[in-house]
């Protein structure tokens, strides 16, 4: 049976609740829902929507790509490098985000660390471009996929890669045959929320990658741009970004919205 909770909970427990709702609520109340299909299939909109989902997605392939060999290290490593490691790897998610576009800036803009050399090289030039959008998408969105993996891995069984090992498995065979497909539910977890992260990327986009029409606007900055001269439409792909947002949750919810 669960305990009782205290009944003096409930009011400061409700008041909570109620400070994430009225929002929500607002945003509905206010849109303009006979204009909101056309609003929706209007060329920025489309556009701005069709750039985000893609550099969302290859930000999340980028993610995947080097985010699991680093949540791998991390949970098998030991010692102050691990820490070390840790550390930097979850520093974009406690910096501003406006702080993380300006340390892409230095390090990858034409005149920074290693920007300018891909500039002298191979005449690469990231800042204000669509490449700029996911590197700054996948800074954002890495540390939670890695912390999530890392997770799954710290908590998986490892008696079944030993007994597949005893049975002549070699290392790859069995991180791809045992490892991965028993941390399936944290890899498809940590995916998701790298894509709502990357998709939901304001700050370190705006400041990295600029804010053009076309090439860099995604439906966030779109929506900064709306408020500016077209309230309603602000609205509109606000609650569109609602809308993946809460579909992105219930696909999660067997991972973090189960309840025991």
């Amino acid at each position: 049976m669960r305990s009782r909770q205290p009944a003096l909970l409930w009011l400061p427990a409700s008041l909570g609740a109620l400070f994430f709702v009225l929002p929500l609520l607002g945003l509905l109340l206010r849109a303009p829902w006979a204009e909101f299909v056309g609003e929706l299939l209007s060329p920025p909109v489309l556009q701005a929507l069709w750039l985000s989902v893609r550099c969302a997605a290859l930000a999340t392939l980028l993610t995947f790509v080097f985010g699991l060999p680093l949540a791998v290290w991390l949970a098998t490593a030991a010692g102050p490098s691990r820490t070390a490691v840790r550390v930097l790897v979850t520093l974009p998610m406690v910096l501003p985000p406006v702080v993380g576009g300006v340390a892409l800036l230095l390090a990858y803009g034409r005149r920074g660390l290693f920007g300018q050399w891909l500039d002298a090289w191979f005449g690469l030039v990231l800042p204000f471009s669509p490449v700029g959008v996911v590197l700054a998408a996948t800074y954002v969105a890495m540390p939670f996929f890695v912390l999530t993996v890392e997770a799954g891995l710290r908590s998986f069984d490892h008696r079944y890669a030993d007994a597949a090992a005893s049975l002549g498995a070699g290392p790859w065979r069995v991180f791809t045959r045992v490892t991965l497909p028993m941390i399936a539910p944290s890899l498809g977890a940590g995916l998701v929320v790298a894509f709502a992260r990357a998709l939901g990327e304001f700050g370190a986009t705006i400041t990295f990658a600029g804010n053009l029409a076309g090439e860099t606007r995604t439906m966030p900055l779109a929506v900064y741009q709306a408020l500016q001269t077209d309230p309603q439409g602000a609205i509109v792909l606000s609650v569109l970004l609602v809308m993946v947002a809460a579909l992105l949750l219930f696909l999660l919810r067997r991972h973090w919205l189960r309840v025991a």
